[in-house]
C-alpha cells in the first residue's frame, strides 16, 4: 500500500512501538489516530512529534478493552480526516509473573491481558472494518509476540493472550480478505524499551544479555526497529495476508 495522504489509527501510540510506528506513518504522508488509554502527555509528544515533520495527528483517549470505547475510536478518526485505510493494534498489556507461581496469576490479571491483547484488537477490527471497506480495502497488523510462539514471556497469561491474537490474525485475514483487506500481524522478541526495561527491573541486563548470547543475530531490537517491521508490513505486497512474523534476531531459530 501507498500511504501518502492515507488515514491511521494505532492503538497505544504515546511511546514504545506505537509512538515510532505513528512517526514512522507520518513520514511516509499518513494523517495519524495517536491512540493511548492512560498517558495523555506522551500521546500529545507522539502528535508534536508529527507535526514538527509536517505530519497531520490527533491524540484520542480510548480504551481498547471497551468495545464502545473502540467505536469511538474509530469514529474520531473519520471524523477527524473523513476515511480510515490502516489499523495498527499495537496496544499491550501484561503482568509480570514468574511462570510457576500459578497462584499469583489472579482473574484480574487473565481478564486485563485478555482485555486489552484480545478482545482489544478484535473490537477494534471489527470497528473498524466498515470504514476500511469504504476505503477500497485497507490494512490490519497487529503487534503480537514471540510469546505466542513460545512458552517464555512475561506471563502465562500474556502468552496464552498473544497465541490467541496469532489465531485472530490468521481468521480475520481469511474473513477480511474478500473486502482487500489484509490482516498480519509481527511477533517481536525481547526489546530494549521503557516497557521491557521497567517491566523486568534488576533482571534486565540479564535478560538482554541471555537474548544476545542465544540470537543469531547478537542485537535485541529498539522500539524504532520493530516500528520499522510493522510499517513495511504495510508497505509491502498487497498480496500477503494472513501472515505471523517473527522479529527477533533469530533467537527462536
Amino acid at each position: 500500500m501507498k500511504i501518502n495522504d492515507k488515514v491511521a489509527i494505532v492503538t497505544g501510540s504515546s511511546s514504545g512501538v506505537g509512538a515510532e510506528a505513528a512517526v514512522q506513518l507520518a513520514e511516509l504522508g499518513a494523517n495519524v489516530v495517536v491512540n493511548y488509554a492512560h498517558s495523555r502527555a506522551g500521546a500529545e509528544e507522539t502528535v508534536s512529534r508529527i507535526q514538527a515533520i509536517g505530519g497531520e495527528a490527533i491524540a484520542v483517549q480510548a480504551d481498547i478493552s471497551d468495545q464502545q470505547q473502540c467505536q469511538t475510536l474509530v469514529a474520531a478518526a473519520v471524523e477527524a480526516f473523513g476515511r480510515l485505510d490502516i489499523l495498527i493494534n499495537n496496544a499491550g498489556s501484561t503482568t509480570f509473573v514468574d511462570h510457576n507461581q500459578l497462584d499469583e496469576l489472579s482473574d484480574d490479571i487473565w481478564q486485563s491481558t485478555l482485555g486489552t491483547n484480545l478482545l482489544g484488537p478484535f473490537y477494534m477490527s471489527r470497528a473498524a472494518l466498515p470504514e476500511l471497506i469504504k476505503a477500497g480495502g485497507g490494512e490490519i497488523v497487529m503487534t503480537s509476540s514471540i510469546a505466542g510462539l513460545t512458552t517464555q514471556g512475561s506471563s502465562i497469561a500474556y502468552c496464552a493472550s498473544k497465541a490467541a491474537l496469532n489465531n485472530l490474525t490468521r481468521t480475520l485475514a481469511k474473513v477480511m480478505g474478500q473486502h482487500d483487506v489484509r490482516v498480519n500481524a509481527i511477533c517481536p522478541g525481547l526489546i530494549e524499551g521503557k516497557w521491557s526495561i521497567e517491566g523486568r527491573g534488576e533482571q534486565w541486563q540479564a535478560a538482554k544479555d541471555y537474548t544476545i548470547a542465544h540470537s543469531a543475530i547478537a542485537q535485541v531490537p529498539t522500539p524504532v526497529d520493530i516500528a520499522n517491521s510493522l510499517v513495511s508490513v504495510i508497505t509491502g505486497s498487497d498480496l500477503m495476508t494472513g501472515q505471523i512474523i517473527t522479529i527477533d534476531s533469530g533467537y527462536t531459530l
